[in-house]
């Protein structure tokens, strides 16, 4: 894999084909029923949580709960539109839940939660926290003799967090090769860009240091994460990272990069048909 420091631009990225498309509408569908929502991070993710439900991981979803299945934690809860997506179209619950998001009632909230959403596996939003309950749960697969894997999805913006790293040393001390980790790299938080809010460089050169095997994927790329993904699937004693180079906003033209579109609240009937439109664009 190309060893990419840089910042990607949307345009060196693959196009989206009718798949992502398809996804990025029912996160559309959600954010028209509930008027808001984490625009930026849910369209950065989409490619990365597709794979991982459509090639890599073990479930169920008629029993959500069964032992054999991997676990996956959206540790950057604030992304779970993308989650949602992905959980609909693989039937733990019905696509017309998703017009409830964030509806009096509704078990679709702005943050995933756990006993509350099928097939979440842990209730995230503050982030950082994430990686420690997959560092728990790797182990627990291990001492059971399960050879189930655990796979745990953060924001680069909270890895900014102490507790990540904390996390990363008692994974590499257990071998945790069963822990496998992804990285959502769009190069944003919430306000402004990595780089002047929290340099991050070198990134994978510090997972290494921590003990990690460490891959650098395009995280729009569907081949090259499911590629990564059977890599990291091998006898090495190592935890995996997999840094995947995102954009956020992927797919809106006006709302790549754009820090502007990471929460979206107020969501008029103008600017969802402008989210559809710009989709279009990619067809």
């Amino acid at each position: 894999m190309k060893n990419n420091k840089r910042i990607l631009r949307p345009e060196e990225l693959h196009s989206l084909d009718k798949r992502s498309i398809f996804l990025r509408r029912l996160v559309i569908e959600a954010l028209a029923g509930g008027g808001r929502g984490h625009i930026g991070a849910s369209f950065s993710l989409i490619e990365i949580i597709r794979v991982l439900y459509d090639h890599i991981l073990k479930f169920n979803p008629d029993n959500p709960n069964w032992v054999g299945r991997d676990r996956c934690i959206l540790s950057k809860g604030h992304g779970c539109l993308a989650l949602y997506a992905l959980l609909a179209d693989k039937g733990f619950f019905s696509k017309s839940k998703l017009a409830t998001f964030c509806k009096s009632g509704s078990i679709l909230g702005g943050h995933p939660e756990y006993t509350k959403v099928p097939g979440v596996e842990f209730s995230t939003g503050s982030l950082g926290h994430g990686l420690s309950v997959g560092v728990g749960l790797a182990l627990s697969a291990r001492i059971q003799n399960r050879d189930t894997r655990v796979f745990v999805i953060m924001g680069d913006g909270e890895i900014n967090e102490g507790s990540v790293w904390e996390a990363a040393l008692c994974a590499s001390k257990h071998q945790l090769n069963n822990l496998i980790i992804l990285i959502d790299y769009n190069k944003m938080q919430s306000y402004d860009r990595i780089e002047n809010v929290l340099p991050l460089e070198p990134l994978a050169e510090k997972w290494r240091s921590f003990g990690f095997n460490v891959d650098e994927v395009n995280g729009h790329d569907i081949n090259a994460i499911e590629i990564a993904l059977i890599k990291s699937n091998s006898s090495n004693p190592k935890p995996n990272a997999i840094i995947c180079h995102t954009v956020k906003g992927k797919g809106v033209p006006f709302a790549e990069g754009n820090a502007e579109w990471h929460h979206k609240s107020n969501l008029s009937e103008s600017m969802i048909a402008s989210l559809n439109n710009a989709l279009g664009d990619h067809l």
